[in-house]
């Protein structure tokens, strides 16, 4: 019975684990970006930038999506909301904000070199 218990829980831990690994494509954890001061985008975003650090992601996608609405040329808004839609599960609308963010975003150094960024547009 102790053995069978064991085995049980090494199985769930790495049930677990891969399931973690797979909402950040397996390229450690990334953190939202701040946007330019004064940028429309500014209020959603530093709201999003909130909700994400307690693991709200649902919540902060919210605030992202309104940031990036409100300031489209804000590759920060637009990396951020990324972010949350990898966390949320929804890959394919990841990587297309992942897209606009290095697009929009050349100056940008995170940006530029982040590896989940990377991990979904196939870079390396």
């Amino acid at each position: 019975m102790k053995q069978l218990f064991s085995v049980m829980v090494m199985v769930l831990g790495l049930a677990l684990a891969a399931g973690l690994g797979w909402a950040d494509m397996g390229k450690g954890a990334a953190a939202p970006l701040k946007t330019a001061p004064g940028s429309k985008a500014e209020m959603h975003n530093n709201e999003g930038i909130e909700h994400s650090t307690q693991g709200h992601w649902d919540v902060a996608k919210k605030h992202f999506m309104e940031a990036a609405a409100a300031d489209p040329k804000s590759a920060e808004a637009h990396y951020n909301l990324a972010l949350a839609l990898d966390k949320t599960g929804d890959h394919k609308s990841a990587t297309d904000h992942f897209k606009t963010a290095y697009e929009l975003g050349k100056e940008n150094h995170d940006i530029q070199e982040s590896g989940i960024l990377k991990a979904h547009l196939k870079m390396k």
